[in-house]
């Protein structure tokens, strides 16, 4: 226990940094700076193996699979590049929302910022009853693989997808039947007061449905992490690790989100792998660095295919002007 509360109070402490000293005026984050902090946030990942690797060698946090130090290491780094891919689909998501309720850029970091803290409790619960379910209930394994197997042929042959309106989802609905919400924006508060008395302003609004769409977003990853893992540590922590760097990568792609169209294959292709391995899990025994290399390279051919497909894109509509 002392290994998972100095993890949430090492986090707790980034946060209130990210939002009291280095995020502390809202500011419109440029790709700039929004590249240096995506950078920052996986080297951090990558680093927090090595602390991983330790930990396992001792005996200060609890090891139910029995893994060895390297097998730990390399389940986390696997862990945290599936939820960091299947991020993606989000990244998509949040910015229909900032455009449908016209969030101000200088605020958007806040919405993320307040999203994050709440990602970080859903996720816990989810991981919590996952891990519990798969433990108890063998079949609940080939339940999570048939799910993660439908939801990839789901997105092979949906092909183009629905347009998301946010003012139309359930979330949205149903806030406004339980607080009034108001167009009316005042700075970065999330309820201002109103002829009508307090309202809730469109930060807010978007607040509570980038975290319905979270939560899932989460019935997808958690399961994919799951077929990697059942170790608790391993989950919670590579799935903290990616959200914390998802509101930089956010900003960092959101200017660019045409030119990783195609990465949708990518998720097909690590949603079918880790569908197919929750269910042969019986017959075929996959390695650690099998995996790893697997999704590793799913993610590299997909943004090498999206960035040369969206050059040949370019180039031909300029010459068709």
């Amino acid at each position: 226990m002392i290994v998972w509360i100095l993890f949430l109070a090492a986090i707790m402490g980034i946060l209130a940094l990210d939002l009291g000293v280095f995020n502390k005026t809202p500011h419109i984050i440029s790709t700039k700076e929004a590249s240096k902090w995506t950078l920052i946030w996986v080297s951090i990942s990558f680093l927090f193996s090595g602390v991983i690797y330790w930990l396992y060698t001792t005996n200060y946090i609890e090891n139910p699979d029995g893994l060895k130090p390297t097998a730990a290491a390399i389940k986390f780094i696997t862990g945290y590049l599936i939820e960091l891919s299947l991020s993606i689909d989000n990244i998509f998501v949040i910015a229909i929302i900032f455009a449908s309720f016209k969030i101000p850029q200088k605020y958007q970091h806040r919405v993320l910022f307040w999203g994050i803290l709440g990602a970080i409790v859903f996720r816990g619960l989810m991981i919590f009853f996952g891990v519990m379910l798969i433990n108890k209930f063998t079949w609940a394994t080939y339940l999570f693989g048939g799910f993660l197997l439908f939801t990839a042929m789901k997105m092979l042959f949906s092909g183009d997808k629905e347009d998301f309106h946010p003012k139309d989802s359930f979330a949205y609905k149903t806030l406004s039947k339980i607080i009034p919400i108001t167009s009316e924006t005042d700075k970065e508060k999330f309820f201002i007061q109103t002829a009508k008395g307090k309202a809730a302003t469109p930060l807010f609004v978007a607040l509570i449905v980038i975290e319905v769409m979270d939560v899932l977003f989460a019935l997808d990853s958690v399961p994919a992490i799951l077929a990697i893992t059942k170790d608790p540590f391993l989950v919670f922590s590579s799935n903290i690790f990616a959200i914390l760097g998802l509101r930089s990568m956010y900003f960092f792609l959101a200017n660019m989100i045409a030119k990783f169209s195609h990465l949708e294959y990518s998720l097909i292709a690590i949603l079918s792998f880790v569908g197919l391995k929750m269910l042969l899990h019986d017959y075929i025994e996959i390695p650690e660095w099998g995996s790893l290399a697997f999704i590793a390279l799913s993610l590299i051919i997909g943004i090498i295919a999206s960035l040369r497909l969206s050059k040949n894109n370019e180039r031909i509509s300029k010459t068709e002007e």
